[in-house]
């Protein structure tokens, strides 16, 4: 075998050596070398070197540790922020990796004995919220840099005025309906109370007459005059019936009238809603979506299902694979929503009634669309005939 050939123990020390992984305790901080032994950082110790190092470090040793302990922290709050800003992580793997690096500033050289002594800092300091779990201590990044607070307060700016807004909407289109309401209800109880009126003071007439027997013995002429008056009632009661047809036809087309003006007033609502709640942005919580990322091809994601358990900044999905639980974060442009069988539950993502969970009755397949009924909530009930696909997705 060779004298540097892989599987040597002077090729695997090279190896590590170059790595940065060596043990932390024979690494002087002061020099900032890496010995490779006991035996090696005893003679580091000895040499000249050294001894000025440490004749410099006597002068002030507080001030030394205090910038040591100073520069170990900000650049551990920076690798965590880099790394794992949004995530709840385990203490040891973020140490983990702030140590390959291998000119990072050693733990040994700082006023921090232990990890769990330098979290517990940070917790009180407020930069991580620290906690004491059965599988170790979890912390997670408090974000409180200036532009971040300034893009968070916009944030909650938008979504207020976006409820009020909301708000104002469906108390607007509560009066429309009201109104609209009254005045198909009004108009035919007016005509009907006329109606009613007419026939009652028709029926009291004929009653009268019904009431008046008369026998009278009448000459030719009297005869002929009640022949005359006769066939002119007859002429007037069909000029009666058909002013009552013509009556008729126009209460017919006042009630098609006032239909006509329900139904453009809820075709208006509709088109309200769908102004004010159609986004450029669709990504819901607790819904199931299919990656469509050609760049995560090679790592075997490309066209897989995966739950959105987060939704960063409206655009950004951090998503749960539902075949082997791995979290990822992806854009919704690189994401497309996924249907369920006939009968499940969608969470419509987009359009009038967005955010509103449904119950899938039918897909057309021609029109790439579906029908779905709303569940809960103040449309419940309510039966959407032409939702596109792009607009619901499937429940978790």
């Amino acid at each position: 075998m060779g004298k540097n050939e892989f599987l040597t123990p002077k090729a695997i020390a090279n190896r590590i050596k170059a790595k940065g992984l060596q043990k932390l305790r024979w690494y002087c901080q002061m020099c900032q070398k890496q010995c490779r032994d006991e035996n090696g950082f005893k003679c580091h110790c000895m040499s000249e070197s050294h001894q000025r190092q440490m004749q410099v470090f006597g002068q002030n040793p507080t001030r030394v540790v205090d910038g040591y302990s100073e520069e170990f922290e900000t650049s551990f709050l920076e690798h965590m922020k880099r790394s794992h800003r949004f995530s709840r992580i385990a203490a040891t793997v973020v140490y983990n990796e702030y140590i390959a690096d291998r000119h990072h500033v050693h733990m040994n050289s700082t006023q921090w004995a232990t990890l769990t002594e330098f979290i517990k800092h940070l917790g009180k300091l407020g930069k991580l919220k620290v906690e004491e779990t059965p599988k170790g201590w979890f912390i997670t990044y408090i974000d409180r840099d200036s532009e971040t607070l300034f893009k968070e307060k916009l944030k909650s700016k938008r979504i207020k005025a976006d409820i009020a807004d909301e708000e104002k909407l469906e108390k607007e289109i509560q009066r429309q309906i009201e109104r609209a309401e009254q005045t198909v209800v009004v108009g035919p109880d007016n005509e009907t109370g006329e109606k009613d009126e007419t026939k009652s003071r028709l029926l009291e007439k004929n009653d009268g007459e019904g009431e008046i027997k008369i026998k009278m013995s009448l000459g030719k002429k009297n005869a002929e005059m009640i022949e005359k008056r006769e066939s002119s009632r007859l002429l007037f009661d069909e000029e009666e019936t058909n002013s009552g047809k013509r009556k008729r036809e126009g209460e017919n087309s006042n009630s098609t009238k006032n239909g006509s003006v329900l139904d453009e007033m809820m075709r208006e609502e509709e088109r309200l809603k769908e102004r004010s709640n159609r986004k450029d942005y669709w990504l819901f919580e607790g819904i199931i979506v299919k990656v469509m990322s050609k760049g995560l091809m090679g790592k075997g994601y490309y066209k897989q299902k995966g739950v959105v358990r987060k939704v960063i900044d409206r655009y950004l999905a951090e998503i749960e694979m539902l075949e082997n639980k791995h979290l990822l974060r992806v854009d919704q442009e690189e994401l497309e929503t996924v249907l369920p069988q006939i009968g499940g539950l969608v969470k419509i993502v987009n359009g009038a009634y967005r955010g509103e969970n449904a119950k899938l009755v039918a897909i057309d397949t021609d029109k790439f669309c579906a029908k779905v009924v709303v569940e809960k909530g103040i449309y419940d009930g309510r039966v959407l005939k032409a939702v596109e696909y792009e607009d619901i997705c499937k429940l978790a």
